[in-house]
């Protein structure tokens, strides 16, 4: 891998990241997780910090948020061999209910804010969340590349089509449009991103159509609009990015006569995309007073500004967010609660 002369971070390539799609990537990390055998967060043990650091990091959570998060603990491990670092993609809302809030995951990355419920259920398990925002995303709508007809989605196109009792075929939204059933790929229910669109696009949680096909691995998303003219699916943009050439990505109009802005990392950092959200990574508190969670974490954020992240293709933080995310770090270690447990100021342009 190439060095990046700005920061003397080694590239990593996406596709050695984003194939690996939804099971956990061996880079000297510990196997994969499930519900019935999880890994133990590491909680108030380990030693060392800073270039000495040892012991065990579990992150569970977003598939969005997984290819970062693998970046950085692979570069953090050149430097901490004796650190082991275990990343899953189990979808956010999976991550926090079956690994974070039980007190089994340390980090758990999100591509949507914590939820009032899983707050205070945390809360009720002795884990208090500190909130970080890493980056920002530009979500993507994609088709096949035969589809022809479209070029551009409204939100209420998207509701209609994904929304519950969604259209059945094409015509169903647009009359110029084919009259062929949908064919949809997109996240399971325990995504983050399921939630977001849900919530923020058609407009009220929990009313998400059911019968498409949903999966934490967004390479099947990919392969399944890949392989069918009439399919439609959705994920976080460095997916598409690093497919670009098999399948179209859609620009979007929020509202009539706004004009269709299409998804690109500039248009995520400017606000200008109507899908730009934040991406957020959530620490456990009581596992930031183990010297190499802390440590990691430092280091995460404090590269989350490099051009590691646009590589991977996320909008990187600014300085500002860089520095009220280590300000958080430093009053969570040093014992205290930081407040950055609740889901504040989380605009879709991420802050940048």
């Amino acid at each position: 891998m190439a060095k990046n002369p700005s920061n003397g971070i080694e590239s990593v390539s996406r596709r050695t990241v984003l194939a690996a799609g939804g099971t956990a990537l061996g880079i000297t990390l510990a196997g994969c997780m499930s519900d019935e055998n999880p890994n133990q967060g590491s909680g108030g043990g380990g030693n060392g910090s800073g270039g000495g650091s040892s012991g065990d990091i579990v992150i569970t959570g977003s598939s969005t948020v997984y290819p970062v998060t693998v970046a950085m603990a692979e570069e953090y491990q050149k430097e901490n061999p004796d650190v082991n670092i275990s990343v899953d993609s189990t979808g956010t809302g999976g991550g926090f209910e079956n690994h974070f809030i039980p007190g089994n995951s340390d980090i758990n990355g999100a591509s949507r804010p914590i939820s009032e419920e899983e707050q205070q259920a945390a809360e009720e398990n002795g884990v208090n969340p500190i909130e970080f925002q890493v980056a920002s995303d530009a979500l993507t709508f994609a088709v096949n590349n035969e589809a022809d007809w479209i070029d551009c989605l409204t939100f209420d196109e998207i509701a209609q089509i994904w929304g519950p009792n969604g259209a059945q075929t094409w015509s169903d939204v647009n009359s110029e449009w084919p009259d062929e059933p949908f064919e949809l790929y997109g996240p399971a229910s325990t995504s983050g991103t399921f939630d977001w669109v849900t919530e923020n696009v058609i407009g009220e949680r929990g009313s998400h159509r059911s019968d498409y096909e949903g999966t934490e691995d967004d390479n099947i998303i990919i392969q399944g609009i890949e392989g069918s003219q009439y399919a439609m699916g959705y994920f976080g943009y460095s997916y598409y990015l690093e497919n670009e050439d098999a399948i179209k990505a859609l620009a979007i109009e929020e509202n009539e006569g706004d004009g269709c802005t299409e998804p690109s990392l500039e248009n995520a950092s400017d606000g200008s995309y109507p899908l730009a959200r934040p991406l957020l990574v959530y620490a456990a508190e009581e596992s930031l007073q183990n010297p190499a969670v802390a440590d990691f974490m430092r280091y995460y954020i404090e590269n989350s500004s490099s051009d590691l992240v646009s590589q991977i293709g996320y909008v990187p933080a600014n300085e500002e967010l860089v520095e009220e995310n280590l300000t958080k770090l430093e009053e969570a270690t040093e014992g205290g609660s930081s407040g950055g447990n609740a889901s504040e100021g989380n605009d879709t342009s991420g802050g940048y």
